[in-house]
């Protein structure tokens, strides 16, 4: 099986310093690759010049995270893509059982590890964790993950288990389908494209899993990190994408009880003194009305919306029921 780690990278040599030593001694089954998203900083030098097997990718422009990855893909050829933060320290054998469910497992399709937090390395990374979910309202959750709980790891998600959706942060797909299915929705420019490709194939049955014998660290933020308004606005939006495009069901009376339940996330923010996240969210919501054409066409061309969610809504589960963790749901 001919495995592509492919990095992503835009400004970001301070990174590619730290992280990028390993991902090399660890990867030996795999050929690595450095797409960079036209970065002003001399992250494409400093990787030609230290790193000679890495192979380089320029993109014309920064198209985020979808367009990056959609763009520089066309350009190789693997079996499988692992699309890698340029931000995440893999492990010894890392890349072996990744491998070996492939090749046992036709079926499955997308694939990421247990991804843990690097600065507390005992504990699971927010941007997935142990694999995702979604609840009847397009909010997401994982094992490990709920909100901003994060649970310690304990050897709970040391499986092989199907889940809905798999981090961007560290994510294996087999070409043939990315391809075939389009890669990433460009329109969303960061966050939440892969719940959105997920959900894609999910509806076309096709299973995704969290290999927890395999396990990498996560710095997380490196880009965008949680106190900028912008994640918040992209969050949120695209969240709404996704969910006009993929989810079974009387979508009306979703995205109403969604403006209900943004506007309550949008009044917490106020109370916390955040009014530019509330702010963020008006515009995440004009913004998804902006494209709500479109994005009743694209649902449209989805055919097999199937059930979607194990849980009705994980805001009341979290912050009502208090329910923390993700064993307790």
């Amino acid at each position: 099986m001919k495995i592509a780690v492919v990095i992503l990278n835009w400004n970001g040599k301070d990174l590619l310093k730290q992280f990028l030593p390993a991902v090399i001694e660890h990867s030996q089954e795999a050929t690595i690759y450095l797409a960079d998203n036209a970065s002003s900083d001399d992250s494409v030098i400093y990787v030609h010049k230290t790193f000679p097997s890495v192979q380089i990718i320029e993109n014309k422009d920064n198209g985020g995270y979808a367009k990056g990855y959609n763009d520089a893909l066309k350009n190789i050829s693997a079996d499988v893509f692992c699309l890698l933060n340029n931000d995440v320290e893999v492990t010894k054998d890392w890349l072996i059982p990744i491998i070996n469910t492939f090749n046992n497992e036709p079926n499955t399709t997308v694939i990421q590890p247990k991804i843990l937090d690097f600065k507390k390395k005992n504990h699971f990374e927010y941007a997935g964790a142990a694999g995702g979910f979604i609840d009847k309202y397009g909010y997401p959750y994982c094992r490990g993950r709920i909100f901003n709980s994060i649970e310690e790891d304990k050897g709970q998600f040391n499986d092989a288990a199907e889940i809905f959706w798999a981090s961007g942060a560290c994510l294996f797909i087999r070409t043939d389908v990315f391809n075939e299915h389009n890669g990433f929705d460009e329109y969303f420019f960061a966050h939440m494209e892969e719940i959105d490709l997920c959900w894609r194939l999910k509806n076309l049955g096709y299973t995704i899993k969290c290999v927890g014998h395999s396990h990498v660290y996560h710095l997380g933020g490196g880009t965008l990190n949680n106190i900028n308004p912008k994640k918040t606005f992209l969050n949120f939006r695209n969240s709404l994408f996704t969910l006009t495009k993929n989810a079974s069901g009387f979508l009306l009376g979703i995205i109403l009880m969604r403006l209900i339940l943004d506007g309550i996330a949008g009044i917490k923010f106020v109370v916390e003194l955040k009014p530019k996240h509330t702010l963020a969210i008006v515009k995440a919501h004009f913004s998804f009305y902006y494209n709500l054409n479109r994005l009743l066409g694209q649902r449209k061309t989805t055919n097999n919306r199937r059930k979607y969610y194990q849980k009705t809504s994980i805001v009341f589960d979290y912050f009502i029921n208090k329910k923390m963790n993700y064993n307790s749901l």
